[in-house]
């Protein structure tokens, strides 16, 4: 059978329009004929199709697009206000408030576009049935999360040169502001999953009251009130094909397997024959054998997921383990993608929460934070 798309490639009955128009081609690619250009673009089938409206100039030079007015630089450019020049009684401005200042618009910047990435695939993952064809490009955006959060680590070590000295310079004129009262990075939290009761509290009141914006206070009520991503993540993990297989039966292979692991565990450490290394070795295995507990005995998970301790279903951890299992298989090889990533992104948020950490401990030590909380202490507690 003659594949369709290479139907150009085969070689066609020669007539003579055709050895007409092909000897008139040079070795360059030049033609002797006006037309040949005009008979090639028809053997395409590109003829054939509507030809594109034209691009239309806009009516004046002024409102032509450029680069400074497309980005919106002049307002960008301009939205570094040092507050130290704006108080300070002789209005000198102290030199690393411009950089504290442009470090937090980029950070803002960043968590602009995490969310526009993060709606986007829970739009896809929105769906009774999730499109297989739409992986690439999940697994592209929630890459390009993970890049951002590299960025966004890194960025930490750039204000890591602003001395606590110079950042005292200017600290007393920050205050009440706050790093809590970044409303993109609470829309982040509850997009991706936290929820209240992970949340550590900040000044013993609930996070939306640092937000006396309706608009605000709405958008982080919606934020809540629509499926997260791991809500979305784990319906589609219980949906991974195969589970209900019994010709197959992947969660008794499973179960067997561990069975089998446990009991090589359990027999080296009987086998060890130093009194104080075997009482440890039975105590890994025991600990080992606690684990995989909680996950054959679904109203001992069920207890973990109201305690906290687990955040997605049985059935969903199933989902997981099947496609990290069976990783190589291509149906699972972009799953398996989407998974690593999560976790990639979950480890580089903390990473980022940790550096941040550091950084306001080198700075102001255990000192209140400027927008009345803990401080240090409780951007310790955020880490856990």
């Amino acid at each position: 059978m003659t594949c369709p798309y290479a139907r150009f490639l085969e070689p066609e009955p020669t007539n003579e329009s055709n050895s007409t128009s092909s000897s008139n081609l040079t070795v360059n690619g030049t033609t002797g004929s006006s037309d040949a250009l005009t008979e090639i673009i028809s053997m395409t089938g590109f003829a054939n199709r509507p030809a594109k409206p034209e691009l239309k100039r806009l009516p004046s030079s002024d409102e032509l697009v450029t680069y400074n007015n497309y980005l919106r630089l002049h307002t960008i450019l301009d939205s570094q206000i040092l507050m130290s020049a704006k108080h300070d009684i002789n209005k000198t401005a102290v030199h690393d408030e411009h950089l504290f200042i442009i470090i937090h618009q980029t950070f803002e910047l960043w968590f602009k576009q995490i969310i526009y990435e993060i709606d986007s695939i829970r739009e896809i993952f929105d769906k009774e049935k999730v499109d297989e064809s739409q992986m690439f490009v999940i697994v592209n955006r929630l890459n390009r999360c993970v890049q951002i959060w590299r960025l966004l680590v890194d960025q930490i070590g750039i204000l890591e040169t602003m001395t606590p000295l110079d950042f005292m310079e200017f600290r007393s004129y920050l205050s009440p502001a706050s790093g809590f009262q970044s409303l993109q990075f609470r829309l982040i939290e509850n997009k991706f999953g936290l929820t209240d009761k992970s949340r550590i509290q900040h000044n013993a009141t609930h996070y939306m009251n640092t937000f006396p914006n309706e608009h605000d206070r709405n958008e982080l009520q919606n934020s809540v009130e629509t499926p997260t991503l791991l809500q979305l993540i784990e319906r589609w993990l219980e949906r991974t094909p195969g589970l209900d297989d019994t010709t197959f039966n992947f969660w008794e292979r499973f179960k067997t397997s561990v069975g089998e692991y446990l009991n090589f565990l359990k027999t080296n450490a009987e086998d060890e024959p130093n009194p104080t290394a075997k009482d440890a070795s039975l105590e890994d295995v025991k600990k080992t054998a606690d684990t995989f507990r909680s996950l054959f005995d679904e109203k001992f998970h069920n207890q973990l997921v109201q305690r906290g301790e687990r955040r997605i279903s049985q059935r969903a951890i199933q989902g997981a383990l099947m496609i990290s299992l069976y990783r190589e298989q291509p149906r699972f090889q972009q799953p398996y993608q989407i998974i690593s990533l999560l976790m990639d992104i979950d480890a580089l948020i903390t990473k980022w929460r940790y550096g941040h950490l550091i950084l306001v401990q080198r700075q102001i030590g255990n000192k209140q934070g400027t927008g009345g909380s803990a401080g240090y202490s409780y951007l310790r507690s955020t880490c856990r």
